[in-house]
């Protein structure tokens, strides 16, 4: 009876493959990110995509946050709608052409500030999220994922995803 699990050889060469592939997308960074990807973090990650789990993470974050995205810009779209309406039942007022203008203004006024409001916890959902997939990328043992609101260290993290998805989408011979 054949073993489906793969050789000691096999899984090496699987590594060093990976290894490659993830230097030389390092390679392609902005020096300033370059510096921030080691040797260390590149070996550790490949060792870590040698089982397939951390690809299938990956791919359900990715389709969470792009469900989320997408929620998100219906909410502010939804706003933006109220906001059209509002002004157009105002100008289906029997108001003076001044006093229209003064009530639009008015109500620009406080659309913007309501625009601006509904952004920021936009923003501050989606600031959720980056936190919620640190959280469990760390959780799965993930090098270099780590929770943090430091923008470089979450732009390292960034090229690191995507690092894994474009492997994730990659043919990965299993006997290389």
């Amino acid at each position: 009876m054949e073993s489906t699990e793969p050789t000691p050889e096999a899984l090496q060469r699987k590594l060093y493959f990976l290894l490659e592939q993830l230097q030389d997308m390092a390679r392609e960074l902005p020096p300033k990110y370059q510096m921030r990807v080691p040797i260390e973090l590149l070996s550790g990650l490949a060792n870590c995509l040698l089982n397939d789990t951390v690809f299938e993470i990956v791919k359900g974050l990715m389709e969470i946050q792009h469900f989320t995205e997408k929620h998100l810009f219906q909410q502010r779209l939804q706003v933006i709608n109220k906001h059209t309406c509002e002004i157009e039942s105002m100008m289906a007022l029997n108001l003076t052409p001044e006093e229209q203008e003064k009530q639009k203004q008015i109500l620009l006024k406080r659309h913007k500030e309501e625009l601006r409001q509904t952004d920021m916890k936009l923003v501050i959902q989606l600031d959720q999220k980056v936190s919620d997939q640190q959280d469990t990328l760390e959780k799965a043992g993930v090098p270099g994922f780590f929770v943090t609101t430091k923008p470089i260290e979450i732009k390292v993290q960034m090229y690191l995803f995507d690092f894994i998805l474009r492997l994730s989408k990659m043919d990965i011979p299993e006997s290389l």
